[in-house]
């Protein structure tokens, strides 16, 4: 007995039309024997994967084999049209819906061929990648930055043609200038881009000496590059149509860049927030006092810092981050308060330092006292 169908398309029962139709064209590409040269064991799954789809892709098929089985599509059953015992060869093919699907599996497996006359297709230029470094405050301002790339350029000889000047192009004699060739491959006859002409449908008698044929040159060229205020790390910029140029017109690639924020020694980034670590010493976050604090737009800000502030603490200030680039306004900046201890006194530090640690021992056991005799 042969594969259920729905196993041999990888679907559930209640799969619908759609889902039936993909599993379909997926295994088709995978299975197919231009793919699988010489494979037996491909082609045989190429068989069952159509004679299943045949089936299950037709209403009243489908519920005929839902309903019978492989005894619903026999030659003597309900159904009939699948072959004697349900293994039979490709009886009836499918109809047009299976033409369909077929005919856009083969243009999905040639879309790398390049037709000839008739609906022939050029190609589109390449895109290019470029890693670019910026500072911290080229991100929060946004600058304009020049770039170098290496790309490829229309020739100037050729302007594209790929044949020496005042030379013509010739019909291919493989393909007849079709761009197309016709292969018969086991049971299906199938056409692929001729391998003369590479499916131009001609043949450069005399190519470019300048270019040699490319049609194109690499060139240093020198791009504008604006970067956005805010833009951060990860961040991908794409510059339209400045990547390589394409075949015989076509459009330019494009440019892809991208960005990489530069560590900066004053502050931590976090999204569109900034810390700054403020280094106090013991009496200043004791008594209170007022820092001059840093900021990006070349401004400083005046900051006070509460008496008794703790190690650590974070004081914001607000809209002094970096500018939100997918919004409005700017984030925080965060200073984050730093106790500096000083690992070495003099005698004159070290004996005030004692008079403070007396005193409030002095306070802890007066406080001690006038608990124990309130009682």
């Amino acid at each position: 007995m042969p594969r259920e169908l729905y196993e041999v398309l990888g679907v559930p029962r209640n799969a619908t039309g759609d889902e039936i139709k993909r599993a379909f064209r997926k295994l088709a590409l995978k299975y197919h024997p231009d793919r699988n040269s010489g494979n037996k064991e491909a082609e045989e799954s190429f068989k069952e994967i159509n004679q299943a789809y045949e089936v299950l892709a037709d209403s009243p098929k489908r519920q005929l084999y839902d309903q019978y089985g492989f005894a619903g599509l026999g030659a003597g059953g309900p159904g009939g049209g699948f072959g004697a015992g349900g293994s039979g060869g490709f009886e009836g093919f499918g109809g047009a819906e299976f033409g369909d699907v077929f005919e856009d599996i083969l243009q999905g497996f040639f879309s790398g061929a390049q037709g000839g006359r008739r609906g022939q297709r050029v190609r589109k230029g390449s895109d290019l990648k470029y890693d670019l470094s910026v500072t911290l405050e080229q991100a929060y301002s946004g600058a304009e930055v020049p770039i170098k790339i290496y790309k490829q350029e229309v020739c100037p000889s050729c302007r594209g043609t790929k044949a020496k000047q005042g030379t013509g192009l010739k019909t291919c004699a493989t393909c007849r200038g079709a761009g197309k060739v016709q292969i018969v491959q086991g049971f299906f006859a199938l056409s692929q881009a001729c391998p003369r002409c590479g499916g131009e449908g001609r043949i450069i008698e005399s190519p470019c000496a300048v270019c040699r044929g490319a049609g194109s040159q690499e060139k240093e060229i020198e791009v504008r590059l604006r970067i956005p205020a805010g833009v951060s790390t990860g961040t991908t910029l794409r510059i339209t149509g400045a990547g390589d140029a394409g075949e015989r017109g076509a459009a330019p690639g494009d440019l892809y860049v991208h960005v990489t924020v530069k560590d900066d020694p004053r502050f931590e980034r976090k999204e569109d927030d900034l810390i700054y670590d403020a280094r106090l010493s013991y009496p200043k976050v004791s008594l209170g006092c007022e820092i001059e604090v840093p900021t990006l737009n070349s401004d400083k800000y005046r900051l006070k810092v509460p008496p008794g502030t703790a190690n650590g603490t974070l004081l914001r200030v607000r809209e002094k981050g970096m500018p939100r680039m997918q919004g409005r306004g700017y984030g925080d900046l965060f200073v984050r308060i730093a106790v500096d201890i000083p690992k070495h006194l003099d005698e004159h530090q070290r004996k005030l330092l004692e008079d403070l640690e007396k005193s409030f021992s002095d306070q802890e056991n007066e406080g001690f006292l006038k608990r124990v005799f309130r009682r």
